[in-house]
């Protein structure tokens, strides 16, 4: 919104509106607004829904501390939902394809989080939405943004750019520069020195129809991505802070990779595929950074609010659809490493207990408790030093993730 006001003041010399090129500045701007946003409208939400007595529905799980949590108010992914969007949609260049994907991603995810909070808290029913309704929004939003990637002739992707000597590395990407851009299936893989994977090389056998088939699986992997993050991310959220701090993080770290492949001199200097109009996803990484520490000072323990599947569905989705647009996907079980091991904590915890019983006819468990972070609880440690523990393996994870860029 203001984004296309200072570009039409800036055509008639405004003065300062110049500002509004830089990606940096718009970005800072983001960050700040989108932290005022979950500030103030975090604590009016809280208000409301402690009025509604909109509280956490408490299952008997024998771990310390559980019944305290009881009532406590839930939805609070609105708040980051909120402080998401309202800065991007101020300070983004709301025509850009990728702002358009991380928006609808942000939206459509949110709505399925909150119909599963709202069968939970007011019609009372523990189980929430069906998980297959889950599961089919899930994969809705990954065919949008699949076949995006096939109809839209504004992702491309430049591989090794030949920077030229330019004045202003920031305005880089938006200057009409005489550049060859090409419509690829090609990705990052980590850790190997001719580091560009492209999808078509699964299905050599195809023949003429490699190119399609390559589509096909890319869509595949989109949708399975998406599916894997986002239930992961709701995994995460069991402890004070813990979804919210990990996703901050990684956060940060996507940011990073977006504004590093979407400007020519850093992509041609840390020889990564250069991505055209992809900069500016630093506006929308800014406010969701913005957005999950904000929502932190009422989510911190104890906490005064719960983001619900509201935030937990739409934070995981985000990191996902992000780390795809980016073409940084192949890295997200490094990075979103948290999200990973909980999820497969409880995959191997069933099944483990189900082998077992067919075997034995006893069921026996891996872990005391599943999500990993019960385990944890279980075994004494307390909730807030299992949350900073898992944000130190998040950060540690992060700065794996951003050496990648440089040892292949």
């Amino acid at each position: 919104m203001f984004y296309f006001l200072f570009e039409y003041l800036d055509k008639i010399d405004f003065m300062g509106a110049g500002l509004f090129k830089y990606i940096s500045f718009r970005a800072a701007l983001a960050a700040i607004t989108s932290l005022l946003v979950s500030l103030i409208w975090g604590k009016k939400l809280i208000n409301i829904l402690q009025k509604k007595q909109i509280g956490e529905v408490v299952r008997d799980l024998g771990l310390e501390g559980q019944y305290q949590k009881k009532g406590t108010p839930t939805m609070g992914g609105l708040i980051i939902i909120a402080a998401i969007i309202i800065p991007v949609v101020l300070f983004a260049d709301l025509s850009n394809v990728y702002i358009i994907l991380m928006l609808v991603t942000t939206v459509w995810l949110g709505i399925i989080g909150f119909i599963d909070d709202y069968i939970k808290t007011f019609k009372n029913d523990k189980g929430g939405l069906s998980g297959r309704y889950k599961i089919y929004g899930q994969v809705g939003l990954g065919l949008i943004v699949g076949l995006t990637f096939y109809l839209s002739n504004d992702i491309q992707i430049r591989e090794n750019p030949q920077a030229n000597v330019l004045n202003n590395t920031e305005i880089l990407v938006q200057q009409e520069i005489p550049i060859t851009v090409d419509k690829s299936l090609k990705t990052t893989i980590p850790f190997f020195k001719d580091n560009e994977f492209d999808y078509s090389w699964l299905v050599n056998f195809a023949g003429e129809y490699k190119q399609k088939a390559a589509w096909m699986i890319f869509i595949l992997l989109v949708i399975f991505m998406i599916t894997a993050v986002s239930n992961g991310a709701n995994m995460t959220d069991g402890l004070d802070g813990l979804a919210a701090g990990t996703s901050a993080i990684m956060g940060t770290t996507l940011g990073i990779f977006a504004y590093v492949s979407g400007n020519l001199i850093f992509a041609d200097y840390l020889n990564i595929m250069y991505i055209p109009q992809i900069g500016e996803l630093v506006i929308f990484a800014s406010a969701f950074i913005g957005a999950t520490i904000g929502f932190l000072w009422y989510n911190s323990f104890p906490a005064q609010v719960f983001m619900g599947d509201t935030g937990s569905l739409t934070l995981g989705g985000i990191i996902a659809v992000f780390a795809i647009l980016i073409r940084k996907e192949l890295l997200l079980p490094v990075l979103a490493g948290v999200f990973v091991v909980e999820n497969f904590s409880v995959i191997l915890q069933v099944g483990y207990f189900k082998y077992t019983k067919k075997r034995f006819g006893v069921g026996k468990r891996i872990f005391k408790m599943a999500p990993l972070h019960h385990h944890f609880q279980l075994k004494g440690f307390p909730e807030s030093k299992i949350v900073t523990r898992f944000w130190i393996v998040g950060i540690l994870l992060a700065l794996i993730t951003i050496l990648t860029l440089k040892i292949r």
